[in-house]
């Protein structure tokens, strides 16, 4: 038995369709779905967007358009598992832009939302059976910002 699927609805102040069209931009396999807008009902103004579907590589998303009274904050991320540095420098370098950096691979863009950017690997090294190794990987990763896999690796490397 399957059970019901999942959708991620993100809340925004007024930035709903902006946001959508900006994400659909950065991933491969994405695209905008419908668009709603308010009627003569409200609470919004009639003919504005109310809510944007749009999908993510296959994950299906909704931008609403709630109102200024909930933010973003850290308690929520979207994690990227990247398959190469090129791909960490990549996401990095477009999410972050217009929004903030922050430690251990973690950002937040230009709309507040956070994201981990994640080279694949890291947790194997971070995790090492050898709890020298795993405490040098660990400690080279919490002193960046983005993750530089080659570094982690060398010192988890480093005897």
């Amino acid at each position: 038995m399957t059970g019901p699927g999942f959708t991620t609805c993100l809340w925004f102040d007024g930035r709903a369709e902006e946001a959508a069209s900006y994400y659909v931009s950065i991933f491969p396999n994405s695209k905008l779905g419908r668009v709603s807008r308010y009627g003569e009902a409200g609470p919004g103004e009639p003919g504005s967007v109310l809510a944007v579907e749009f999908e993510l590589n296959g994950q299906e998303f909704v931008a609403l358009n709630g109102g200024p009274e909930f933010t973003f904050d850290e308690a929520i991320s979207f994690q990227i598992h990247c398959d190469d540095q090129e791909e960490v420098d990549h996401y990095w370098s477009v999410l972050s832009e217009g929004g903030e950096e922050s430690v251990c691979g973690w950002l937040k863009d230009k709309f507040g939302l956070s994201w981990q950017v994640i080279p694949n690997g890291l947790v194997e090294l971070i995790s090492d059976d050898d709890p020298e190794k795993a405490r040098r990987a660990t400690e080279a990763m919490l002193a960046m910002r983005k993750l530089d896999l080659a570094a982690i690796e060398r010192a988890h490397a480093d005897a």
